[in-house]
């Protein structure tokens, strides 16, 4: 009997995440944002993983806080404002090669107002329905023994405040989502989406080729 499916090698195993925007203080106090998918939730801590090279990974490493912001389905201009774009000068060769420049203030690429923050220095983004205060609470390098080792950051941090559009709020609770009001976007090997599986719009990182992402592999460079 033939078997059901097929065995192929994709560059990127991008299922299916939420979109969720870091916002950071950067060295000099202004403050960074960088778009990521790469995250998910547990209780109520968080893991992010941001390439070492970024000028996130410097900012929480040495603040030890960020703000995450959940993009939702009507967000796609701002998002793809800021895609490809870096808070490091000089921009790594890696995001060289995928068409990244480096942006100094991505609130003001992306049209976006800056939220004060409640219990970090990071401010949040107003425009974003659901803004998460964050502390770090532990640091691993992905990869393992890879040739690619290190070259990725996974950050463990504790969502320490919560604060969400009063639309998102479930009729009848204080403190419990209504889930019919939120609307995430959801990026799906490097494209935009919403819930309904509906795609919302062009995503520019789908411009970047998929092989760029591929992982080194031992024995080559």
């Amino acid at each position: 009997m033939a078997s059901s499916h097929i065995s192929i090698d994709p560059a990127i195993l991008y299922w299916g995440t939420p979109v969720v925007l870091v916002s950071t203080v950067n060295s000099d106090g202004s403050h960074n944002i960088a778009p990521l998918s790469s995250a998910f939730f547990l209780s109520h801590s968080c893991m992010l993983g941001i390439s070492a090279a970024s000028c996130t990974t410097a900012n929480i490493l040495r603040t030890g806080e960020c703000v995450i912001n959940l993009a939702s389905d009507d967000m796609v201009a701002a998002v793809n404002a800021i895609a490809k774009t870096t808070g490091s000068d000089p921009v790594p060769q890696r995001k060289l090669d995928r068409g990244y420049v480096h942006v100094k203030d991505k609130f003001a690429a992306a049209g976006f107002t800056k939220l004060a923050p409640e219990k970090v220095a990071a401010p949040g983004i107003s425009e974003c329905s659901v803004v998460m205060e964050a502390r770090l609470t532990a640091v691993h390098d992905m990869f393992g023994s890879t040739p690619a080792t290190g070259s990725v950051k996974v950050f463990e941090v504790e969502i320490v405040n919560v604060r969400v559009h009063p639309r998102l709020k479930k009729d009848g609770y204080a403190n419990r989502i209504d889930p019919d009001a939120w609307n995430p976007m959801i990026m799906s090997f490097c494209e935009l989406y919403g819930i309904n599986r509906v795609k919302i719009g062009n995503s520019r990182l789908a411009e970047i080729d998929e092989e760029l992402y591929r992982p080194v592999k031992a024995g080559k460079e």
